[in-house]
């Protein structure tokens, strides 16, 4: 049971830290995109990647915090793509995809993490 925690642990960090890095890249024009990017977005991505951190964190010591930051993680990121992919007009077909990637790693995270 505690490799699955670490495991669990693990794609959180890195989950965390790939948004952060790809996030930041853009919000400071490092890294351009051809087609629209919402900013609110990608601002929404970094922060959720630094918690996705601290998440990690809280997973491998096996907290009592950790289930129910991972149960918030996945209903934010699960709102925003249910926002994106039926209400938002101006969204990139990359970002829904994103957001996808990022509820099933969630999910994955989730699953791992059901069990004490």
């Amino acid at each position: 049971m505690k490799n699955l925690y670490k495991i669990a642990s693990v794609l959180a960090l890195l989950i965390g830290s790939m948004t952060i890095i790809a996030g930041s890249k853009v919000l400071l024009g490092i890294d351009t995109k051809n087609y629209v990017v919402l900013n609110w977005l990608v601002l929404y991505n970094v922060v959720v990647g630094f918690i996705s951190i601290m998440a990690s964190f809280l997973i491998w010591k096996n907290t009592a915090v950790a289930k129910i930051t991972i149960k918030l993680i996945l209903a934010a990121h699960t709102i925003i793509a249910v926002y994106l992919f039926f209400f938002s007009e101006t969204v990139a077909n990359e970002s829904i995809g994103a957001m996808t990637f990022r509820v099933s790693i969630w999910i994955v995270i989730y699953l791992l993490t059901l069990k004490k």
